[in-house]
């Protein structure tokens, strides 16, 4: 197992290589730059040209990704032109924000996913399967814009429950609990809306596992030996079930840092997805590039996360 971990690390390498290569040449294909993403009327030729020498955008492809690539590897993924701050800055002061937003998202949706698709096989073709499956399929169907401004509509402007946006209420100074308790009531839509979005798949995923689990022959010898039928499905079966999820769980890692751009957009959630959105508007290459950058290591040892958990957990493979 160690030696294949190191070995994987090894290989990551190569591939990050590659992938910074392939996202610095496509934002170099890209037309224009921050200068004229920019679009002041009021700027002359020269001093375009000037701004542009010192950002260093006058420069040739090839040269600015070797600084780039060279400052990188230092830790240094350079300054956002957009926010006059390093780029791990910026990442910093936005990426847990959206971050606090996917875990809850992800706890609740795999919670219930769970317990839904256990209880749909369990009981299949019953009217418990039928609404579960009708309510997959409305998850599964409806866009996020649609779903958010629903509940928006419902229970932000006509009950009056959560407020419309934002991530706190404006000029509260109140106690630690306090200002925690109103990020909470900020967070309940958005949270809803991304649980909704998940669960659906997730779902439908682990009714289709258990489905196939339950027919196996040691659960009919498990039922034979007299075993409560609570037993059977949740020790027996269910283990079982969970082994081909957990691949699912090494790529939720750059899904919790890489934050939700709509659901973000529509609740005015200050994540680190609309950051990236603007950076990717307003041309603002380092911001990007780095961020970028950030979500392919984690996507990377998500994968691997992904291969060492099912290695652990089913003892038939044999990672070598």
């Amino acid at each position: 197992m160690k030696q294949y971990i190191i070995r994987r690390l090894l290989q990551i390498i190569p591939t990050l290589i590659g992938i910074s290569i392939i996202i610095f040449a496509i934002s170099s294909l890209v037309p224009g730059d921050y200068i004229t993403a920019v679009n002041n009327p009021t700027m002359t030729a020269e001093k375009a040209a000037q701004l542009r020498e010192i950002y260093g955008l006058d420069k040739p492809p090839v040269e600015r990704y070797l600084t780039w690539a060279g400052n990188m590897l230092k830790g240094n993924l350079g300054d956002s032109l957009v926010h006059k701050q390093p780029v791990t800055t910026v990442m910093n002061n936005y990426v847990w924000n959206s971050f606090f937003v996917a875990i809850f998202s992800l706890i609740f949706s795999w919670i219930i996913a769970t317990f839904a698709g256990v209880f749909s096989a369990r009981f299949q073709y019953s009217l418990f399967d039928k609404i579960v499956t009708l309510v997959i399929f409305l998850c599964m169907s409806l866009p996020s814009f649609f779903i958010g401004l629903l509940l928006i509509k419902f229970f932000a402007l006509d009950l009056g429950w959560f407020p419309v946006g934002g991530m706190k209420t404006s000029g509260m100074n109140g106690s630690t609990w306090d200002q925690l308790i109103d990020i909470a009531w900020h967070m309940a839509l958005p949270v809803t809306v991304l649980t909704m979005l998940s669960t659906g798949s997730l779902t439908r995923y682990f009714r289709t596992s258990m489905l196939e689990v339950i027919r196996q022959d040691y659960i009919r010898t498990a039922r034979a030996k007299g075993l409560k039928e609570r037993t059977v499905i949740f020790k027996h079966a269910l283990r079982n079930a969970m082994l081909p999820a957990i691949t699912l769980m090494g790529f939720e890692l750059p899904s919790l840092f890489g934050g939700a751009i709509i659901m973000e957009k529509i609740f005015i959630w200050p994540g680190v997805g609309q950051v990236y959105l603007e950076s990717i508007n307003m041309r603002d290459y380092p911001f990007m590039l780095g961020f970028t950058v950030f979500i392919s290591v984690l996507t990377l040892l998500g994968n691997l996360l992904s291969d060492v958990l099912y290695g652990a957990a089913d003892p038939r493979i044999r990672l070598k």
